[in-house]
């Protein structure tokens, strides 16, 4: 039987994405030291980028359940001196029990899940973030509820991110809002498929204007510090500050996946403001890839 891969969040359906939240809403309450699903598992993680939060929520998340993971990047293994992927592929799930990959190319990813025999889980492409948006869906459930019907606005670089949010927006039911520059809009085969929950607006205040939840992204990501002037100069009007958040609803959130750059994308008044989650978001890729890994690994 193939494996269950999650390279995106379209291969959940929207049942199974509300599981998941609120399985990571039951480990992260009711956490039990002496469950341990995944004793004797391994997990290989692979880096072909920097990371805080990714790397330390599947380490500590196998660690909790009993299973052990693997750190491997490019300059310690084959994967940097041209060993085809395919072929990496093959071996590497022969000795393990599940793959995470955070990579530049998506299609590393899409490669590594052709010619795997064990699930492979897409840890950050440059098309997509699937994982931090299990968390920051938990998180939206824990201080409000179930988001359906409700009004998300990103604001920002279209990157992956946002083609995350606008695939949870098809799968969770609620509309989403865009406002970022003409040159940096997101994928148009991946907007066009969410249909009418996808709006864009010129400017910011228009775009946030009775939103529940507002979010945005640093400027210029991994991979991208040559674009970073130009950007600055891009991306100038996109900054979510008090007056941004004022336009949203009285209640709204305020999210960000981090790290943050305070005076940049987000004002320092607003991500360390009382609307603020972005810490609660950070601990719960630990609770949300928890409940991913068992989702992926145990069976029903």
């Amino acid at each position: 039987m193939n494996p269950r891969h999650f390279i995106s969040l379209l291969d959940l359906t929207g049942e199974e994405f509300r599981y998941l939240i609120d399985r990571a809403i039951t480990l992260k309450n009711k956490r039990d030291p002496d469950y341990q699903p995944l004793k004797g598992r391994v997990l290989a993680m692979i880096f072909e980028k920097s990371s805080t939060r990714t790397r330390i929520s599947f380490e500590a998340g196998m660690c909790h359940f009993g299973g052990s993971a693997l750190f491997l990047s490019p300059r310690d293994t084959q994967l940097g001196r041209g060993e085809p992927l395919q072929d990496s592929a093959k071996v590497i799930s022969s000795m393990v029990d599940c793959i995470m990959l955070r990579t530049n190319s998506h299609e590393t990813v899409t490669t590594f899940a052709q010619y795997s025999s064990v699930p492979v889980i897409n840890g950050l492409t440059d098309l997509q973030h699937p994982c931090q948006l299990l968390a920051d869906m938990q998180t939206y459930f824990e201080h409000r509820g179930d988001i359906q019907g409700k009004t998300v606005t990103w604001i920002g670089d279209g990157n992956n991110m946002c083609h995350s949010y606008i695939d949870a927006a098809r799968l969770l039911d609620f509309n989403l809002n865009i406002a970022c520059p003409s040159d940096y809009q997101p994928d148009a085969a991946i907007v066009k498929a969410a249909g009418e929950r996808i709006r864009f607006f010129a400017s910011t205040e228009a775009a946030a204007a009775n939103s529940d939840l507002i979010v945005t992204d640093v400027w210029a990501s991994m991979g991208q510090e040559e674009e970073q002037k130009q950007r600055e100069i891009a991306f100038k009007d996109y900054q979510v500050n008090t007056k941004v958040m004022k336009t949203a609803h009285s209640d709204a959130l305020f999210m960000h996946c981090l790290p943050a750059h305070r005076g940049e994308e987000v004002s320092a008044e607003v991500i360390d403001g009382v609307q603020s989650v972005v810490f609660d978001e950070a601990e719960n890729r630990l609770h949300a890839q928890k409940a991913l890994l068992e989702f992926l690994l145990c069976s029903k």
